[in-house]
């Protein structure tokens, strides 16, 4: 294995260290399983390119690359007053922002809401009321009104793959992330939304849907200028970029003009669903089998905060039937699918410690066990290969929408948790990247990866704006 793999695979010396040899031997087998070295990296990368490509084809591909109907970058001079909800996998967060005429300015209220199981595995109805309901008591809590006879300008950003005709429909292509909610997919989410609101006489105007990632790039571009691909990686992963419309067999017949550009949604967790070219092994393919949709979004399934729990649970379930972890103890709850998330991989390798103290906290607060300190040990360097991994196949999907696009130089604006939170997952991608581009050891290279936030505060409120700018211009309900 290469030296640039392992210095980003941090801790190798020291975690082993005591720890038996013939354990440590065993060890191996997931090192030659989960550790990609760059020509790996660069032939996935390759066959990402041509998925992407596929996807803008009228026949489309695995990857949906969907038309978000936003076509202009902000220019930091818009302004106006918008409510925004973003609905993700965890939270519903509602957002009131002020957009000023300051260049890049803005002043936002916001509060998130825990989404319950119920309603994740429940009726359209009943999600759409559940918005509805937040979204009056926030309004309600923060003394928001309409002013008379004009509705505020509401956008949506709805974490999920949507087919979009125009910027303020969508059409719902399938459920991930564990949500399974009835009557909705295949169906227009917008009338839905709106019934629900007129229900409760909420005085607002859905005027933009947008994915998260989405919401990222703009927010993100309307920072820093030199952002031109924006990226989620948190319960799942995904990336949109602007795309040259005459590039875009799928819009052939729109008519629109020869320099018109769109921001693609690339939903890229999409990749590889053939399963012909990821390098998986059987505890990918145990939780593909064991998740609510088989076959799909096998990408994300690799390297989302979502999963990632989930492999080193299962990784921890077998070396325990095989007598190598936790023996005389009471594996109930490692037994439970789910039973730990990005978290608790995170705080794993933050630990320093010498009796790594947080880390067996997190054992038991999560798992119910005591385990030894090489036990831990083990556990920590199981953690850092799967982690490596996930960040290695994630630099796979952004170098691949730059190398499509021939971006050799841009920032990257990356929101969510396992990026931002999580310790030395950017390092990580970073030399994924280096790896993919060969690029000097000694020189910085060209495409950064950023820290983003709030794209579906601000960037809602600013593709509200765009939204209601562009509909003035050229009818958005005309488009398409």
């Amino acid at each position: 294995m290469s030296e640039a793999i392992m210095s980003s695979f941090r801790y190798r010396p020291e975690i082993l260290q005591g720890v038996g040899e013939l354990l440590t031997y065993d060890l191996k087998k997931y090192e030659d399983w989960f550790l990609l070295d760059a020509t790996v990296l660069k032939k996935i990368t390759d066959d990402f390119v041509k998925e992407l490509e596929k996807g803008l084809t009228k026949e489309g591909g695995n990857v949906p690359m969907n038309v978000t109907w936003v076509m202009n970058f902000p220019n930091g001079h818009e302004e106006g007053r918008y409510l925004t909800i973003d609905m993700g996998g965890t939270n519903l967060r509602v957002c009131y922002v002020s957009l000023c005429p300051r260049k890049r300015d803005f002043e936002q209220t916001q509060r998130k809401y825990k989404i319950p199981s119920e309603i994740k595995s429940g009726t359209g109805e009943q999600l759409w009321n559940f918005i509805a309901d937040h979204l009056q008591a926030f309004m309600k809590e923060n003394f928001i009104e309409a002013p008379e006879d004009q509705p505020l300008p509401l956008a949506f950003t709805f974490s999920w793959p949507v087919y979009q005709k125009t910027i303020r429909s969508g059409i719902l292509q399938r459920w991930t992330k564990k949500f399974n909610v009835s009557g909705v997919e295949g169906e227009d989410i917008i009338p839905q939304l709106e019934a629900a609101l007129a229900r409760k006489k909420i005085p607002v105007q859905v005027v933009a849907l947008l994915n998260d990632t989405t919401g990222t790039l703009i927010a993100s571009h309307y920072r820093d200028p030199h952002v031109k691909v924006g990226s989620i990686f948190s319960t799942g992963t995904n990336a949109a970029y602007m795309e040259e419309c005459r590039l875009i067999p799928k819009l052939e017949e729109y008519g629109l003009p020869e320099d018109a550009k769109v921001i693609i949604n690339t939903e890229y967790g999409a990749i590889d669903n053939d399963c012909k070219i990821l390098p998986l092994t059987s505890f990918d393919r145990q939780i593909d089998e064991e998740s609510l949709r088989p076959g799909t979004q096998i990408y994300e399934k690799m390297v989302s905060g979502l999963y990632i729990g989930e492999m080193i649970r299962l990784i921890m379930l077998k070396m325990h039937g095989e007598g190598q972890l936790f023996q005389g103890q009471d594996v109930t709850r490692l037994r439970q699918n789910n039973a730990l998330d990005a978290t608790f991989l995170s705080i794993a390798e933050l630990d320093i410690s010498e009796g790594l103290d947080d880390m067996r906290e997190e054992f038991e607060n999560e798992l119910s066990l005591s385990p030894s300190i090489d036990e831990m040990k083990v556990c920590r360097y199981l953690i850092g290969l799967i982690a490596t991994r996930a960040a290695r196949l994630y630099a796979c999907g952004i170098a691949a929408i730059c190398k499509k696009n021939k971006i050799n130089k841009c920032h990257v604006g990356v929101d969510g948790f396992v990026f931002n939170k999580y310790s030395g997952f950017k390092d990580r991608a970073m030399q994924g990247l280096r790896d993919i581009f060969d690029w000097p050891h000694d020189e910085v290279g060209p495409i950064s990866l950023n820290a983003s936030e709030d794209g579906s505060g601000v960037g809602a409120a600013l593709a509200a704006a765009l939204a209601l700018k562009e509909g003035r211009q050229i009818g958005i309900e005309q488009i398409g």
